[in-house]
C-alpha cells in the first residue's frame, strides 16, 4: 500500500468511524462495526489503529478537525462582525450543519475516563470560545455590539447553547427547534447589546 493510499484509507475509516459512533455511541462502537461499516476487514482496521480505544479517540479528534476547520473559514472571512457570529452560532447550534451533537455528548461523557478524549474535548470546547470571544471583541471595537467583558459572554452564549442542543438532541420534543434558535437569538442580542431580530 502506498503512502497516499494509506493516508487516503485512513481518513476513509475515521470518517466512517464516526458515522458509526453517531449511530451507536461510544461505548457500543467495536471494531467490527466499523470494519464492515466500512467493507474493509477488522485486522486493517487494527493496522491503523492498534486498539479500539485509539480508534475512537482518533475518530473523536478527526470529526473535532473537520468543526474547527469550519469554524477556521468563517474566521477567515472578510466579513463584519454580525455575519461571523450568526454564522458560527449556525455552526455550533444543533440547527446548523454541526448534526454531529450525539457525538459531542458521548465525547463529554467519555472524556471524564479517558484523558486522551478529555485533550480533544477541551481543546474544541476553548477553540470555540476564543473564536466567539474575538468575533465580539471585534464587534466591539467597531461599535457593533456593547460588550464590557468579550470573553465572559463567550462563555455564558456557549453554555446556553450547550445546554440547550443537549435537551434537543436527548429528549424528543422537550423544546422545538424553533423555540432553541429563539432562545440562543434572545441570549446573544442581551449580552452583546443588540436585538434578537438583528441575528436572525
Amino acid at each position: 500500500m502506498t503512502r497516499r493510499a494509506a493516508e487516503v484509507r485512513l481518513d476513509s475509516l475515521l470518517r466512517t468511524a464516526c458515522d458509526v459512533i453517531i449511530e451507536r455511541g461510544l461505548a457500543n462502537t467495536r471494531t467490527a462495526d466499523v470494519a464492515h461499516a466500512a467493507g474493509v476487514s477488522q485486522a486493517l482496521v487494527f493496522y491503523h489503529f492498534s486498539t479500539k480505544e485509539r480508534l475512537l479517540a482518533q475518530a473523536f479528534a478527526y470529526a473535532a478537525e473537520r468543526d474547527l476547520a469550519r469554524l477556521d473559514s468563517v474566521l477567515r472571512a472578510s466579513t463584519p462582525p454580525l455575519v461571523k457570529l450568526k454564522r458560527i452560532i449556525k455552526l455550533y447550534a444543533p440547527t446548523g450543519r454541526s448534526t454531529s451533537w450525539s457525538l459531542w455528548i458521548d465525547g463529554w461523557s467519555e472524556a471524564l475516563r479517558t484523558p486522551e478524549l478529555e485533550r480533544v474535548s477541551r481543546r474544541l470546547d476553548l477553540r470555540w470560545r476564543e473564536a466567539l470571544t474575538e468575533v465580539i471583541s471585534a464587534g466591539v471595537a467597531d461599535g457593533s455590539f456593547s460588550c464590557p467583558d468579550p470573553a465572559g459572554a463567550a462563555w455564558r452564549i456557549n453554555a446556553v447553547i450547550d445546554g440547550l442542543a443537549i435537551q434537543v438532541s436527548v429528549h424528543d420534543r422537550v423544546i422545538s427547534r424553533r423555540q432553541l434558535g429563539e432562545w440562543i437569538r434572545v441570549t446573544t442580542g442581551r449580552e452583546l447589546g443588540i436585538g434578537p431580530g438583528d441575528l436572525a
